[in-house]
């Protein structure tokens, strides 16, 4: 599986714990377990991704400055998932920044799939796409049940 599959397995993933967590009102278990599968799916991915994906674009000057771009908005994204973390989860805040997650990390997904992907098709040759895609699956293995 090449890099691109498996990372948008993962996108897919976080799409639709995005909307089950948007799903749930008031301080319930189930908003509360759905908060800690995004947690978990947001923080493995981005530790994944950084380290299988953006690492090896770094070298490429048609990919750097996107790889550059991408690491800073996870940054921003985890910044985002603690706020919501440390929100009371009956507060009209909780929300509001869960909607704000989902739209920030929405146009993250999206912005990698349209404008990252296609630069780094051209950048990577077939078999490190592949090899790539492997390496990320395994470390995705070991951090996350999602893999």
């Amino acid at each position: 599986m090449s890099i691109f599959d498996a990372l948008r397995e993962d996108h897919d993933v976080q799409r639709k714990l995005l909307d089950d967590l948007i799903s749930t009102e008031g301080k319930s278990r189930e908003r509360e377990q759905f908060l800690g599968l995004i947690k978990e799916a947001m923080e493995s991915h981005a530790a994944a991704e950084e380290r299988y994906f953006y690492k090896p674009l770094i070298d490429f000057d048609t990919t750097i400055d996107h790889s550059r771009h991408s690491v800073a908005e996870h940054h921003e994204l985890e910044e985002l998932l603690e706020a919501l973390t440390d929100t009371d989860m009956d507060s009209s805040a909780w929300m509001v920044k869960a909607k704000n997650l989902k739209e920030r990390l929405l146009h993250h997904l999206d912005e990698e799939e349209t404008e990252v992907f296609p630069l780094a098709g051209k950048a990577l040759t077939p078999e490190l796409k592949n090899q790539l895609g492997s390496d990320y699956i395994a470390e995705m293995s070991k951090r996350s049940h999602f893999a």
